[in-house]
């Protein structure tokens, strides 16, 4: 029949979501849809069905399953049932053996709901938490309806009603009577402050999709269990993605593994136990409101509350507090705060969950996860609707927990944050004293003495911020000596032989990285194809491998699908970055073919020898800029190493060959490896591993200049060896038999 135009509503829906309605069914039911409702309890209809659609009414609801289900026979239905919650209980009385009685008029409604033989679809419009609520009534209501219907597609609209407050969202599902063959779940969310043409043609675009992501809705990579919750965020790609990414952290664990839930005051269950700040036996009572944005909690006001609580509830030092009332789409990330002795003694309201860290849990563990929560993406994958997150929710958010390499960078962090705040405390006490000194001569002198101390760390520590600096003092021996030569040269003046020096400086760089990438990929059991060029001009004898060669093998790296199965704090990761910048890559090209031209005696002009020297300084100190990774990792020469086979441990002595002159202090570690070698080179990587380099790189005394070299083969004729130093071009012939087997042990003759 018509609709009844007389009848009093409450609510009607927004023209933008009738119009995503026309379209569902338009393009998935076939054709418009009849319209069911019903009365509510106080004998109004909820909701006003749209005028295009001849609409049958109910005066209650008893019938409406019933009714629909005839009116599936004819064609598609769009119902739209009572929402009003059901008079409250003390406890929900089980009808039956089944389930519990319903907490609201549409879950009786759809338990009841029947498909049609005929297959018709039905859609039927809610509140959102019957589908993306973690409760248990939503969870059954979900599972029920799974045993009789396929959910093909749930749409979230925010302020779509008449009548409700804006903030509310509603949910339209679209189902289909239970298939053998499971469908693909669309998900799409919008808000009446969306652009409404976008959001309409964005709606379409998913309707026709089989798979993929929107700008406001997805088709789920996966079908849902039938009682999860269908919540946007819960099963979007990017947001799946990003909880997966959660892992390159280290690990990933529930927050319930690191913190227990406290029990809470709620003044709604509990009676009798309210005070005031008189009484000597009341604590505090800390409410959503006490826990300030910057992580603290709000000092004792006339607004604090009070009361005699059991001693199982009392707050202790270390707990954490998170607000438990917000919103999903607020942003930042969640409220909370950890409790101090300051704050004691207290207890948590219904208004905050209390967290108590599990005994025996890492400090560092806790503080990682407490900077997460404090995060928008911890927001984000929670997945709570509503204003309120249950502790259930909390508990089983995951958690990223660092491995060794961040926990280390992270201390590192903390340590210098801790020391430049002691520094900035003593310059702070230094300018306050300059009139408390006993007399003003002792004030000076202490201003000028303490002042120069606390000028040279400033302009130590600055200096760092200097890339030259850093790679004169803490690159790797080879690059750092090289790049020494580069700025003496340069600062006489841009001459051929300034210019030499940047070029030689990126081919020591980007061969002393090749041979990093060749001794770890070999120890990895990874073959790289570049490696077939190099052992070629080696076997050739005539001409040894130059710039191009270590291009292509860090080319390889940077790009090759082997290296990706490698766990993720292998430093071959980070040289793949090396030339995965765009811009390192063009400077790399550049330089090359400057290495090329003066190969070929296309020498620079010595009109454009100052542009094309300042050209190629800025491509050089792009290369390095990518590859501060070097800073990380020392060279070690092993001078000596002792295996004590009763204690399992090696003295080992060493030489740290970092910054530009070989002559550097002797060291001693001990070790639990007993493979190390006495002579051979090392690259220790920021987890503190070794990783042998012989015969890639190998260290010894130089012949020419008898100074410590760094030298890799350069060629192989006839059975000799020539090795080549990284450091100032010397070479050596080495005829030994232990250096061919090695080399051609690692497949390079």
């Amino acid at each position: 029949m018509a609709h009844e135009t007389e009848r009093p509503v409450t609510g009607q829906l927004s023209p933008l979501l009738q119009n995503l309605l026309a379209a569902t069914f338009t393009s998935l039911a076939g054709g418009p849809p009849s319209v069911l409702t019903c009365d509510a309890l106080d004998g109004k209809s909820f909701l006003r069905a749209p005028d295009q659609w001849t609409t049958c009414h109910e005066e209650s609801g008893d019938r409406l399953s019933s009714r629909a289900t005839e009116l599936l026979h004819r064609g598609p239905v769009l119902l739209l049932p009572p929402w009003e919650r059901l008079p409250r209980r003390t406890e929900r009385p089980m009808t039956g053996a089944r389930r519990p009685a319903p907490l609201h008029a549409f879950e009786s409604v759809l338990q009841c709901l029947q498909p049609a033989s005929t297959g018709n679809m039905l859609a039927v419009v809610l509140p959102s938490v019957a589908f993306d609520s973690d409760a248990q009534w939503a969870a059954e209501l979900r599972a029920d309806l799974a045993e009789r219907w396929d959910t093909l597609l749930v749409l979230y609209g925010r302020d779509v009603i008449t009548g409700v407050h804006r903030s509310f969202v509603a949910a339209v599902a679209l189902l289909r009577p239970r298939d053998a063959e499971l469908p693909a779940l669309k998900v799409f969310q919008f808000s009446s402050d969306d652009d409404q043409d976008a959001v309409e043609k964005d709606y379409r675009a998913l309707l026709a999709r089989g798979g993929g992501r929107t700008g406001y809705g997805y088709v789920a990579r996966e079908r849902p269990e039938p009682s999860t919750s269908l919540a946007f965020e819960l099963h979007d790609p990017a947001m799946v993605d990003r909880r997966s990414a959660l892992a390159t952290y280290g690990s990933v664990t529930p927050l319930g593994d690191l913190y227990q839930v406290l029990p809470v005051m709620n003044w709604t269950d509990t009676a009798g136990w309210g005070s005031d700040a008189l009484d000597p036996d009341a604590v505090r009572l800390l409410n959503g409101r006490d826990i300030t944005r910057d992580g603290t909690i709000t000092p004792v006001s006339d607004d604090t509350s009070w009361g005699r609580v059991p001693e199982s509830h009392l707050l202790a030092p270390g707990d954490l507090l998170v607000r438990a009332f917000g919103r999903p789409t607020d942003r930042g990330g969640f409220i909370l705060a950890e409790v101090t002795p300051e704050d004691l003694p207290a207890v948590a309201t219904h208004t905050v969950i209390a967290l108590r860290p599990r005994e025996g849990q890492d400090p560092k563990r806790l503080a990682f996860a407490v900077m997460f929560l404090r995060t928008h993406l911890a927001r984000s994958l929670a997945v709570w609707s509503g204003a309120h997150i249950t502790s259930s929710k909390l508990r089983t958010l995951a958690i990223p927990q660092p491995d060794a390499a961040l926990t280390k960078a992270l201390d590192d962090v903390t340590e210098a944050r801790d020391r430049l705040y002691a520094w900035q405390e003593e310059a702070s006490d230094l300018l306050d004293s300059v009139f408390l000194e006993k007399s003003p001569a002792v004030a000076r002198d202490k201003i000028i003495r303490s002042g120069q101390t606390l000028r040279l760390r400033v302009e130590a520590a600055s200096l760092l911020d200097d890339l030259g600096h850093t790679v004169r003092t803490r690159f790797p021996y080879p690059v750092a000596s090289r790049w020494r030569d580069t700025e003496a040269h340069t600062s006489a003046g841009s001459t051929q032989t300034a210019f030499a020096a940047v070029l030689d400086t990126a081919e020591v760089l980007l061969c002393f990285t090749a041979q990093l990438a060749l001794a770890l990929a070999f120890s990895a059991g990874i073959e790289l194809g570049s490696a077939q060029a190099i052992k070629d001009k080696l076997a050739g004898g005539r001409s040894g491998p130059g710039f191009g060669d270590w291009a292509f093998v860090l080319q390889e790296v940077a790009t090759s699908r082997k290296l990706k199965s490698l766990p993720p704090q292998h430093p071959l990761h980070q040289i793949r970055t090396l030339l995965a910048d765009p811009q390192t890559a063009t400077a790399r090209q550049r330089l090359s073919d400057c290495r090329n031209d003066q190969a070929h005696l296309r020498r620079i002009d010595p009109v454009d020898l100052p542009r094309a020297t300042t050209e190629a300084i800025a491509d050089v100190t792009q290369l390095l800029q990518s590859a501060r990774f070097l800073a990380d990792w020392p060279l070690l020469h092993l001078t000596a190493v002792r295996w004590n086979a009763l204690t399992r441990t090696a003295q080992v002595e060493y030489r740290e060959m970092t910054g530009d002159h070989p002559v550097v202090p002797t060291r001693t570690a001990t070790m639990t490896r007993n493979d190390l070698e006495t002579g051979s080179l090392y690259l220790r990587d920021s987890e503190d591993e070794l990783h042998l380099l012989r015969p890639f790189l190998i260290g010894r005394d130089c012949p020419t200049c008898r100074l410590w070299s760094t030298f890799h083969v350069d060629r192989a004729p006839r059975g000799r060896t020539v090795l080549k130093s990284l450091e100032h071009g010397h070479t050596l012939d080495d005829d030994t038999v232990d250096l061919r087997t090695s080399l051609q042990h690692v497949r390079l003759l």
